[in-house]
């Protein structure tokens, strides 16, 4: 049988589990109870996988160095890590597309992908197994295999896939998709028993998804071959780096692959299976994978409870004290919080819509950000004045860099650091600082083999992450316009 490349796709910001995931930190960086973010546990799942010596991951090119972060720690098998950075989001089929043409050129056409969303949840390792084992059978025939997930429960937050005929080596054919149904028809699906969520995970040979997607959505393989065409690869230690062309993607059609293809093609089968699924879609989905006390509270983190019934609290840091309330959902964060009625959690994607119409930070940042060389985090903000305490890893680099509004302030917590502060470059032991006046260039280097831990004090007329001139970045960031350091 051909061979097997995983496609991890990392799309959307997770508006319905706001306030903890966010544009720049979006759901499959989520850390789950043990610690685990969604998108570790992707890749963990193929990584078990025989026969697997690469994986491919489409993603938002801001979000590559978080990605390499949650992949670095888990890589023993020293997989090779390809991956197509996307400018902007522009949707499943563009970015499905885009995987097989570069799957088809790397390692034949032939080759099968195994397509799975970067945010979902599957318990039962051996059943998934199983159930990719019987979709390779049914690609290899030339099928186009999704997988569908036998409901539990009369669900209305997911799409359906219904089942036709069996086929002869094994799943069923698909007989129609379905929109997410109201309650009753749900509950019809459910006891009919012909009816599957649909978990947005495919696989199939390369050569067949790009004939069928020439048939049925033409404009999107040629949009997305005219953007491979005018984009750049690299070719390094892990795998190839390819990054899509901003101008040319952006004019590919924004459709996801099941209005593309899937609902248009002959040649779709569906494999049942059972995996313990879970899109974690809303903070009721994540609440279900956590036992609830005797009162029906799930709770993470310090609080105090007095007549509380049904209630999840997510509160890491900051003690939560509730009294007489019912079924809500309260988390926390540094700088948001979020009180929903349980029922209501899908609805949460509003917030998040709202702010960012109203373009505030919220929708987008956390306090703490991470970024290519490290991370830092706000720690207190006023007029005229910020506080980040900012963490860089061993033998990292910030760019060289220059600031027209704000000067800066650094001492050292732990660690040494390295300093370019206009003409100067210089040494800065634990205790030390430096004051680096509005329009010197700077530049701050971890020499050592353990973190540094500096805090910054900015000040001045305008601080904003955009605030910034780089003459030099090694991560290949723009000069201008992006998010400092």
């Amino acid at each position: 049988m051909s061979a097997l490349i995983p496609c991890i796709v990392a799309g959307g910001s997770g508006t319905r589990l706001w306030p903890v995931s966010r544009e720049a930190m979006p759901k499959p960086f989520m850390r789950l109870s043990d610690g685990s973010s969604l998108l570790q546990k992707t890749f963990e799942r193929v990584a078990e996988l025989d026969d697997v010596a690469q994986l491919l991951t489409v993603i938002n090119r801001e979000l590559l160095f978080r990605t390499l972060d949650d992949y670095r720690a888990l890589n023993q098998r020293h997989l090779a890590l390809d991956f197509l950075l996307e400018p902007m989001g522009r949707n499943t089929a563009p970015a499905i597309a885009a995987a097989a043409l570069h799957a088809a050129g790397q390692y034949g056409e032939d080759v099968h992908l195994l397509v799975l969303p970067a945010d979902h949840l599957i318990r039962n390792q051996e059943a998934f197994v199983a159930a990719i084992n019987q979709a390779r059978v049914l690609a290899e025939a030339g099928w186009l295999v999704t997988f569908g997930i036998r409901p539990g429960h009369a669900e209305t937050g997911y799409g359906y896939i219904q089942q036709g005929e069996a086929l002869e080596q094994g799943g069923y054919r698909v007989a129609s998709f379905v929109e997410k149904p109201n309650l009753a028809t749900a509950e019809a699906y459910l006891a009919g028993g012909k009816h599957l969520w649909n978990a947005g995970m495919f696989c199939f040979r390369a050569d067949v998804l790009l004939r069928e997607l020439r048939e049925h959505a033409p404009g999107v393989v040629e949009g997305v071959e005219k953007c491979l065409a005018s984009s750049q690869s690299t070719q390094g230690k892990q795998g190839v780096q390819c990054e899509l062309d901003g101008q040319s993607f952006a004019e590919v059609a924004d459709i996801s692959i099941d209005y593309a293809l899937m609902e248009r093609s002959s040649k779709v089968a569906v494999v049942p299976c059972d995996l313990g699924w879970s899109d974690i879609g809303s903070w009721q989905a994540l609440r279900e994978l956590t036992e609830a006390d005797a009162n029906g509270n799930q709770v993470n983190g310090e609080v105090v409870l007095h007549n509380v019934q049904g209630c999840y609290i997510d509160s890491p840091k900051r003690l939560v004290g509730a009294v007489g309330v019912r079924d809500l959902v309260i988390v926390d964060t540094p700088d948001a919080l979020l009180i929903a009625d349980t029922h209501s959690t899908q609805d949460v994607k509003f917030v998040a819509q709202e702010l960012k119409k109203r373009g505030h930070e919220s929708y987008r940042l956390h306090r703490t950000v991470t970024r290519p060389w490290g991370m830092y985090t706000v720690l207190e903000e006023g007029a005229r004045f910020k506080i980040k305490r900012i963490m860089v890893r061993p033998g990292e680099s910030l760019s060289l860099q220059m600031h027209h509004h704000r000067s800066e302030h650094w001492i050292v917590v732990s660690g040494m650091a390295r300093v370019v502060n206009g003409e100067r470059d210089f040494l800065l032991n634990t205790n030390e600082s430096t004051f680096i006046p509005a329009g010197h260039q700077h530049r701050l280097v971890n020499p050592g083999v353990i973190d540094l831990v500096m805090i910054e004090v900015q000040s001045g007329e305008y601080l904003g992450e955009d605030d910034i001139v780089r003459f030099n970045d090694i991560y290949g960031r723009a000069p201008e316009g992006e998010p400092a350091n």
